[in-house]
């Protein structure tokens, strides 16, 4: 039986630390584009779904592709609402629409910088991996809590966060730790639906190159993101039209 795989971008309206931001340009094109788009060259994809709750976002994507079935309703969309409660509501009403499907990806818009690659390799991950929930995309992170990273005490001592008795002496020496990063989420359907965290069952992971995993949170997150595609970099696939 066919694996029924649909590709999701939650892209809400606002934005505190950029207005407007899934519509900020990156190289030509706005961010929730590159997204569609990278969600429409995977063969393994059926349809590619944006949830949001704004019009112009939902004009915009459709442009470029994507399906808006539904609207993300008010109170998943707000500051403080849990992107996993409105993974919830998309896979609840996708099925609804639908009918019941598999494979549940997520290509959020703020990494704009992903590769196709890299959300197949979540997928396929996921697929060799029966008993995993969830598979999300990380990098290497460049502080390391058993070498380079302090806490501070009431008194104003500072003490390794993680303290490993003599510990190690070089920072390639301690045991490796990695970032999540935004740059694709591949999970069962029925994970999401089922789950009560994001976190909460069997969770595998994907590592991705530090250039494509730049996750668009403030301006000058986006500034490097525009010079990292002026430059031409190699290592970077943007999806095309």
């Amino acid at each position: 039986m066919k694996n029924r795989t649909i590709a999701f971008i939650f892209a809400r309206g606002g934005s505190k630390g950029i207005p407007r931001k899934n519509l900020q340009l990156v190289g030509p094109l706005p961010m929730i584009a590159l997204a569609v788009l990278c969600g429409k060259q995977l063969p393994e994809v059926e349809r590619v779904i944006v949830s949001t709750d704004d019009p112009e976002i939902a004009e915009t994507a459709s442009v470029f592709g994507a399906e808006i079935p539904f609207l993300r309703p008010s109170e998943l969309a707000s500051d403080t609402a849990s992107e996993f409660l409105a993974w919830k509501h998309a896979v609840a009403e996708t099925s609804r629409l639908y009918g019941p499907f598999d494979t549940f990806l997520s290509l959020p818009p703020t990494s704009p910088l992903r590769a196709p690659c890299d959300a197949q390799n979540c997928l396929r991950e996921l697929w060799d991996h029966p008993g995993t929930d969830l598979v999300l995309t990380v990098q290497e992170a460049s502080r390391n809590p058993y070498f380079n990273m302090i806490s501070r005490d009431a008194d104003g001592s500072v003490r390794l966060v993680i303290q490993r008795g003599n510990g190690p002496v070089r920072r390639q020496d301690a045991p490796p730790v990695f970032d999540v990063t935004t740059v694709a989420y591949a999970a069962r359907a029925s994970y999401v639906t089922e789950a009560s965290a994001l976190l909460a069952g069997s969770v595998r992971a994907v590592e991705v190159p530090k250039i494509r995993a730049a996750d668009v949170d403030g301006p000058l997150d986006l500034a490097w993101v525009q010079f990292l595609i002026a430059q031409g970099h190699p290592d970077l696939a943007l999806p095309s039209l």
